[in-house]
């Protein structure tokens, strides 16, 4: 699978990677002598940095991060790329000094460590070995403040027994919001929706396949619903409750992100 970001650092380069899901600083973060992970609160304390494709959503901290990047490189121990959800300019400014392949625009919660990675940096793209991709819609439904969940049954392909929004795959160059409302209208029998909002995919892993996920909000007329055979039960929860459910991969963000864009608009 291919995934289109931006170029930060020219280059090509191909190695494992290694992800983390919080902001990173270089300063205190990396041990600049063996290039070994420092930061417990990244989950990857003690891996080391060098040869792979270090994976994380932006850089944070003191702009001498730059040079303990470079530092990191001429000792040999350094990345062999970066991958960003959103380039800044410490990790930027290091990864060119070092000449570290970079691209960002890509969401690195849908890498997995010890992914095979292959960077781009001239190119802007970040393509991932024996992964492929699917495109499916998260409906999020609301009425009166309260998001519909469903529990996915036994009879459905993936993510059997957790909670998750309306869902369904695309074909082709399908309309999202077309095939959001096709599914409502099946899995729960609502009709009369209104689009409030949607917000950019978000990639979600089941194994070696890549889920990308096109988050929409509809607001539902009522809350009576006719589940078919996809889905064994349903509840109507405020948005705050969703921590409590075993949900669907990255349910959570797909939700924040709606209801986020709906508030700015």
């Amino acid at each position: 699978m291919k995934l289109r970001g931006r170029g930060i650092a020219p280059g090509r380069t191909e190695g494992t990677a290694l992800v983390i899901r919080v902001p990173f600083s270089f300063v205190g973060g990396a041990d600049p002598a063996t290039g070994a992970v420092l930061d417990a609160a990244t989950g990857a304390a003690n891996e080391r940095l060098g040869g792979r494709i270090f994976a994380f959503p932006h850089g944070k901290g003191s702009t001498v991060g730059s040079y303990v990047i470079y530092g990191l490189a001429k000792r040999g121990v350094g990345p062999a790329g970066i991958v960003n959800s959103a380039a800044e300019g410490i990790v930027a400014v290091g990864a060119i000094l070092a000449g570290i392949p970079m691209v960002d625009g890509i969401d690195v919660g849908g890498l997995e460590n010890d992914d095979t990675v292959r960077i781009d940096g001239d190119r802007g793209t970040v393509e991932l070995a024996g992964v492929r991709g699917r495109s499916v819609v998260s409906v999020v439904l609301r009425n009166r403040g309260r998001i519909l969940l469903v529990r996915r049954s036994a009879a459905v392909g993936t993510f059997r027994g957790q909670w998750s929004a309306i869902s369904g795959y695309m074909e082709g160059r399908e309309d999202p919001k077309s095939r959001a409302i096709r599914e409502v209208r099946e899995e729960t029998g609502l009709r009369g929706i209104r689009f409030r909002a949607n917000a950019a995919p978000i990639l979600a892993r089941d194994g070696a396949t890549m889920f990308v996920v096109h988050p929409l909000l509809f607001d539902a007329p009522s809350r009576r619903v006719r589940l078919d055979w996809e889905n064994v039960e349903y509840r109507w929860i405020r948005p705050e409750e969703i921590s409590r459910y075993e949900t669907v991969p990255r349910l959570p963000e797909v939700v924040a992100a709606v209801l986020r864009k709906d508030r700015e608009s």
